[in-house]
């Protein structure tokens, strides 16, 4: 009688209750009354005033109350279970009346009759099955089990068609509760969902939606609670306005399961039959991070570069509320990366999207927000991600198929004004996309494009090593100037710049750019003069000549003093260029003279093999010396060479006292190479040798 008396009070207050906190507050007790009810007839009818009480559903409703009334049912099943599974008296709830578990299923679906709108009834029994079948419980036999999955996609489907355009809680609630629910439901029935309705629905909750990101404008209004710190520093309180609310954002039912939700809207792009629809996705997703880069540009955090946030940023910001935001934008990013995969995967497998007037637009677009989100993605490094490597390169390679537009790209990202840098870190950034991206295109521009737009955008940062606010731009310069000039096509353009490159490669090593770097550089421009590139059909010695310069600063290099440490080695380098360990002025020239060798032509290799070994023995500290001696040794024997130059190194080392002058000095070497026989070439045991003019006749 107890629970009667219990059931009747608490469906009076839904029922004429006006305070919304004051039945959020009675939710526990339908938890309680759920499990422990034992007719089957007063579970239907509590599961249907929870879904139609005016208390709860009359007001504006959000979508934390719709989470608190899901968890009802949700912790009212895992209740029963667990009661049936053990005797433990630590259980918060009394041992209820014996009901069968598929029968007391079925009286709570019943509740969710015609008195509430179906949007409601996908929340009961999304929160059923969660309760049974969340974590791997198994909680129900297969039949059970099916027939819910089947009942939450109708309600599901039939809520999509009653979506209310006035009040959008309902297509946020059913994105909410699938998004729970999604690895639950059967194969079968995910193929049942209609992608057509749900997408645009979960895009518009996830991204525009008050209860989402908010379209990107939260990040606007964090700028008005960044003030000014004793000390001249920037401080953003934990106990501001705008940082509760970038918390509570990130609390959200939506945002805080946005992996496993962006995982949903990718599963849909891959599914929707309208391919118009993924467009349409790509757009809204374009808005938004759109409003998110000119939000950061606006923010006063957006002024101060990353070297420099220890110095104008406040300790305490530094520890509490600015990480929040960055993990908050960290989230939105990979996010939004995921849906990219979806997307380009869909046009790379679609034949409308694959179309000509579809696919490089498209793509265009995918890179469009990546630059927009490069203000986050630098920060955590762009390899960080393989979906993120995968997003860009895919792209890259789709729009790579049209070069004018893909020339038309680059004009549209290009810095704003060539010849100089900004002031702005923003707009550092934005640049440093530029290179970085551009780099990509090179094997498709045109020289006069590359020439007037990438070598311009890439000049002024080229000594510019020694800043460590453009560290990581300076690199990504030379690294585009390398690209250009290693096209076969550019010849021209790289015989007018190179004289200028090589000038500021010495000028900026060893004060402004690495070991690693240096030798990575040098080496990509030997290669480019080097036969067979066709610049080496009108400048042939610049080979040499380029050596030439690099073996007399050797000779006067410093070889007491280490540089600096080398970082990691990154993509598209030898694995000789991966370990750096720190090394010498003089050490780091003949590792690059050592580097270079292979590019050489045999005519050329007779004259640096010596050199490069009196070079060596010139290097007097015993560590630096062994591992340059090392290092050559690995050139000549480990594969770099092709057969020609391979055979001849062979030749040098063992009968032309190559070996004796590199381990012995340049008199035993000396001595050992005017002992040599004067014919060339390796014979075997018992062959004849070139017959001289005499035994001819």
């Amino acid at each position: 009688m107890a629970t009667e008396r219990s059931l009747g009070a608490l469906l009076r207050s839904l029922q004429t209750s006006s305070d919304l906190h004051d039945v959020l507050a009675l939710l526990p007790t339908a938890t309680s009354l759920l499990y422990v009810l034992g007719n089957p007839l007063n579970i239907t009818l509590l599961a249907s005033h929870l879904l139609a009480a005016p208390a709860l559903w009359h007001g504006p409703v959000d979508l934390l109350a719709c989470r608190k009334i899901l968890s009802v049912f949700n912790t009212a099943a895992i209740a029963l279970l667990q009661s049936e599974e053990s005797e433990d008296p630590r259980i918060p709830y009394s041992k209820p009346r014996k009901i069968e578990r598929e029968d007391w299923v079925k009286a709570v679906v019943n509740g969710a009759d015609d008195k509430s709108p179906r949007w409601r009834h996908v929340i009961l029994i999304g929160g059923v099955l969660l309760g049974f079948e969340g974590q791997n419980r198994q909680g129900l036999p297969s039949h059970v089990r099916r027939k819910l999955e089947s009942a939450l996609v109708t309600a599901a489907q039939f809520a999509l068609e009653e979506l209310d355009p006035d009040n959008e809680i309902d297509g946020r609630c059913i994105t909410m509760v699938l998004n729970y629910t999604f690895e639950l439901i059967s194969d079968y029935e995910k193929s049942r969902l209609n992608y057509n309705r749900l997408l645009p629905v979960m895009v518009n909750a996830t991204f525009t939606s008050p209860e989402g990101l908010e379209g990107g404008y939260f990040l606007g209004t964090v700028d008005k609670d960044i003030v000014e710190a004793p000390g001249k520093r920037f401080q953003w309180s934990p106990q501001s306005d705008t940082f509760l609310r970038v918390t509570a954002i990130s609390s959200s039912p939506l945002v805080s399961a946005l992996g496993p939700l962006s995982r949903l809207i990718a599963h849909a792009i891959e599914n929707v039959p309208d391919a118009r629809l993924v467009a349409h996705c790509l757009d809204q997703i374009t808005d938004f991070v759109r409003t998110l880069m000119v939000q950061w540009r606006q923010n006063k955090l957006s002024e101060v570069d990353r070297a420099e946030e220890a110095e104008f940023l406040d300790p305490e910001s530094l520890g509490s509320t600015i990480p929040g935001l960055w993990k908050l934008l960290r989230n939105c990013l990979y996010s939004i990366v995921i849906v990219l995969r979806a997307v380009l995967g869909r046009v790379l497998n679609d034949p409308v999207l694959a179309a000509h007037k579809s696919a490089p637009f498209l793509s265009m677009q995918a890179l469009h927000i990546l630059r927009n989100l490069y203000f986050v993605s630098s920060r955590i490094g762009q390899n960080a991600s393989s979906q993120h490597v995968f997003v860009t390169l895919t792209a890259v390679d789709i729009l790579a198929q049209y070069p004018d537009l893909a020339e038309n790209f680059l004009r549209s990202i290009k810095p704003s004004e060539l010849g100089q840098i900004p002031a702005h870190p923003v707009e550092r950034c934005l640049d440093l996309f530029f290179l970085n991206t551009s780099e990509l295109f090179t094997p498709v521009l045109s020289p006069t494009f590359s020439e007037d737009l990438l070598i311009a955008a890439a000049t002024p940062y080229l000594p510019a090593g020694g800043n460590n606010h453009l560290l990581e731009i300076f690199e990504a310069a030379h690294s585009v100037v390398l690209a250009v000039f290693a096209i076969p096509g550019n010849a021209a353009i790289t015989s007018k710049h190179l004289p200028f490159y090589v000038d500021n490669l010495f000028a900026v090593f060893p004060e402004n750019l690495s070991a690693r770097q240096f030798r990575l550089a040098f080496k990509t421009v030997i290669q480019v003069t080097a036969p067979p590139s066709p610049i080496a059909n009108t400048q042939r010695l610049l080979p040499s000549v380029l050596l030439e310069i690099l073996y007399d600063r050797a000779l006067h290099a410093t070889s007491d003093e280490l540089l600096p440490q080398a970082t990691a080695g990154g993509e598209g380098e030898g694995p000789d260029l991966k370990i750096s360990p720190p090394v010498t002025e003089q050490a780091a020239l003949t590792l690059a003279l050592i580097d270079s060798l292979c590019f050489l032509h045999v005519d050329e290799l007779e004259d640096w093999l010596p050199l490069t070994a009196q070079l060596l023995n010139l290097i007097r500290t015993p560590a630096m010396h062994k591992l340059c001696v090392e290092r050559f040794w690995e050139a000549l024997s480990s594969g770099e060479m092709d057969v020609e130059r391979a055979h001849f190194c062979v030749t040098w080392w063992s009968t032309r006292g190559g070996r004796e002058l590199v381990l012995y000095g340049a008199e035993v070497g000396e001595i050992a190479a005017a002992d040599a026989p004067e014919a060339e070439g390796a014979f075997m045991s018992g062959a004849l040798g070139v017959a001289t003019r005499e035994s001819k006749l």
